[in-house]
């Protein structure tokens, strides 16, 4: 045999590797396309029962897969009880509260020592406060599991807005706040019930920690993606280290425990601009006041 015949055959052979070794390659990357494509559709199966590698890895995702869907059915039943039993508590107490409430105005109504008729004020202060933190409970566990969906529509945000102005216009005249509406147009995909709610956390947390002869502002500023519905204010303001806290359920802040509140408002405000597609942004200066901002997407 020549030269020339060896190097053609070796060649050949070379050639033949080159080829079957890209054959291999495309063929096990086929597979795992088709694993992962069936792990995400929910059809996955182990196919190989042999000792190869490829084998390894698909007994490997299977049990991955079913940890994970394990995992996921256990929290969804922990939420669904979690849920069950805030409703429970929100039913059973009920009545308890309300008569609570009414015994403390029917109280107040008597002739009463100064002492005495703090004690009633107190009493009917306190009694409104565990009725709000019930309600704010429900509607963020309900939130959460799902019982209560969003149903984001296209709309206009004056509306919702100027519904959200006027309900703490009362307030804020009785603390001497001026509260006032910029530009206040536009239009969003949102649902309007559970918006006018963030609106509303977001006034109240304004109204409530801005001093007498301070000012409050609701706007609207429109931008490609997204409207943002705005609320400013001349409170005392919140350093960089809280504001990545104030998000967080029950959280008040160091300066905030003389303020009325349970600490639930914000964590509420973005539960509702998450579930559809939307954010809230703080931006505050100590000592010069806060502004939030309610994100929600223009277009689906």
């Amino acid at each position: 045999m020549t030269g020339y015949m060896i190097a053609g055959v070796a060649l050949l052979l070379a050639l033949a590797v080159v080829a079957y070794d890209r054959w291999h390659t495309a063929r096990t990357i086929r597979q795992l396309d088709e694993m992962l494509t069936a792990a995400m559709n929910g059809s996955f199966s182990e196919q190989n029962f042999d000792e190869s590698r490829l084998s390894a890895l698909e007994s490997r995702l299977a049990r991955y897969l079913t940890a994970s869907a394990l995992s996921e059915r256990n929290v969804r039943e922990q939420k669904d009880q979690i849920s069950t039993l805030i409703s429970d508590i929100s039913h059973q107490t009920k009545t308890p509260v309300a008569n609570l409430q009414l015994y403390a105005q029917l109280l107040s109504e008597q002739p009463l020592t100064p002492q005495g008729k703090d004690c009633a004020a107190a009493i009917s202060a306190q009694a409104e406060k565990l009725q709000t933190l019930i309600e704010a409970l429900v509607k963020t566990s309900r939130l959460e599991t799902g019982i209560l969906a969003l149903h984001p529509q296209p709309s206009e945000i004056t509306r919702v807005v100027e519904r959200a102005a006027a309900q703490y216009a009362p307030k804020a005249a009785e603390r001497d706040i001026a509260l006032t509406r910029g530009a206040h147009s536009g239009s969003a995909v949102f649902d309007p019930k559970w918006t006018e709610e963030a609106v509303c956390n977001l006034l109240d947390n304004a109204v409530k920690y801005t001093p007498a002869g301070g000012a409050v502002t609701v706007e609207v500023r429109n931008f490609e993606l997204f409207s943002a519905i705005r609320v400013s204010d001349t409170g005392p303001g919140i350093s960089e280290v809280e504001q990545a806290k104030i998000f967080g359920r029950f959280y008040r802040a160091p300066g905030a425990y003389q303020a009325d509140g349970v600490g639930i408002g914000l964590y509420l405000t973005r539960q509702i601009a998450e579930k559809q597609g939307g954010y809230v942004k703080v931006e505050s200066t100590p000592g010069k006041g806060s502004a939030f901002s309610l994100y929600i997407p223009r277009e689906t």
